[in-house]
């Protein structure tokens, strides 16, 4: 057994000191380029879907942000109330004056030195609890939301960032162009 072992050892010896070195080193780099590529492609698919499932997952975020919005502000507005409202939405989004993401836009606050305390962009989300929205209202919001979020609305009030109720007269209206009423809300640039 022994010199079979040693015999294996001399044979394999000698075939590498005959054989050409340069197509062993040709095949090792061609195999070593190719197993490297193989792993940049796994990367690269990897990330891309890592990338595709978080942009999945903030589109649905933004979405139920959106469609909360119009469901709390404007549920029992006509349509084109509902619309507007979505659109005042998505027109902060776009303004440098306001965060960046639909959720941001929705539940931002901001210190009121008259009231002393955090006073919420849209009043719905100053209440701690709200009810789960559903029906018949939840789902048009919901059609609106992607209707908007997905540019399939001809936007109706450019530039709009700011509306109230018709029951109101907030202090900062008076600075703002007023530019639409639709249902019971008063829209503004």
């Amino acid at each position: 057994m022994i010199s079979a072992y040693a015999d294996l050892r001399r044979s394999l010896r000698i075939y590498w000191y005959r054989t050409d070195k340069g197509a062993l080193v040709f095949v090792a780099f061609t195999v070593g380029v190719l197993a490297s590529l193989a792993l940049a492609l796994q990367a690269v698919f990897a990330y891309q879907d890592e990338r595709r499932d978080r942009d999945r997952v903030m589109q649905e975020a933004s979405l139920a942000c959106l469609a909360r919005n119009i469901y709390f502000e404007a549920r029992g507005e006509p349509i084109t109330g509902q619309f507007a409202v979505a659109e005042v939405t998505m027109n902060r989004k776009a303004s440098r004056l306001f965060p960046r993401t639909i959720c941001e836009v929705v539940y931002q606050k901001t210190w009121d030195p008259i009231r002393k305390r955090q006073v919420a962009a849209f009043s719905w989300t100053e209440f701690g609890t709200m009810p789960e929205p559903r029906g018949e209202e939840w789902q048009r919001a919901q059609q609106v939301a992607r209707a908007v979020y997905y540019n399939r609305y001809q936007p109706q009030l450019q530039g709009a960032l700011y509306f109230h109720a018709t029951y109101i007269r907030p202090e900062w209206a008076k600075e703002k162009r007023r530019i639409a009423r639709i249902g019971r809300h008063v829209f503004y640039r």
